[in-house]
């Protein structure tokens, strides 16, 4: 396993060794702090790789803040388009989110046990759901709120003012577009 710092650990966290098991680190050659640095070689240019090293340390962040509460990314997401868009089908939210169909059932029906939303019998279409917040789910959610605003401060607080707009803008963009 390769740490946030470029540095490869083992299973235990410990420098990892090399192939014959001796206790050296691999290459005593590149050293940093008494650990071997690894290269990404053509990785440094690669967008997709730094975007999934920003998105997984950004979840993981929001997933520590918001653990009190127990909710996800995808459910604060979820629950965020239900309270603006009440009576929205399953399959609006599935495309507005990009949600795979049969995860988002997945999902709505854990929230739904937690007593956040209802499905309710579409009006239009009884082969749909038309999905809403219960007063419990509007409870949570202005909590989540809350703490996601807290999160999004220390990514703020990390990139700058203008980083972080401009990696809204750019990212939004890029989404949008498809």
């Amino acid at each position: 396993m390769i740490d946030r710092r470029g540095i490869q650990r083992g299973e235990t966290g410990d420098v990892a060794e090399d192939a014959a098991g001796s206790g050296a680190p691999r290459d005593a050659s590149k050293r940093r702090n008494g650990a071997r640095l690894l290269g990404l070689d053509g990785l440094h240019g690669h967008l997709g790789y730094f975007l999934r090293r920003a998105q997984v340390s950004i979840f993981q962040d929001f997933i520590r803040t918001l653990s009190e509460i127990d909710i996800r990314p995808a459910q604060y997401s979820v629950l965020l388009v239900i309270a603006a868009n009440p009576g929205l089908s399953q399959s609006d939210v599935s495309d507005l989110l990009g949600i795979e169909r049969a995860r988002l059932v997945r999902l709505l029906h854990r929230i739904e046990k937690r007593g956040l939303v209802r499905r309710l019998a579409s009006p239009i279409d009884r082969r749909s759901h038309s999905l809403k917040l219960t007063t419990a789910g509007r409870a949570m959610l202005k909590r989540a709120k809350a703490l996601a605003a807290i999160h999004e401060g220390r990514l703020l607080a990390r990139l700058g003012s203008a980083n972080h707009k401009m990696l809204i803008d750019v990212l939004r963009g890029f989404s949008l577009s498809r």
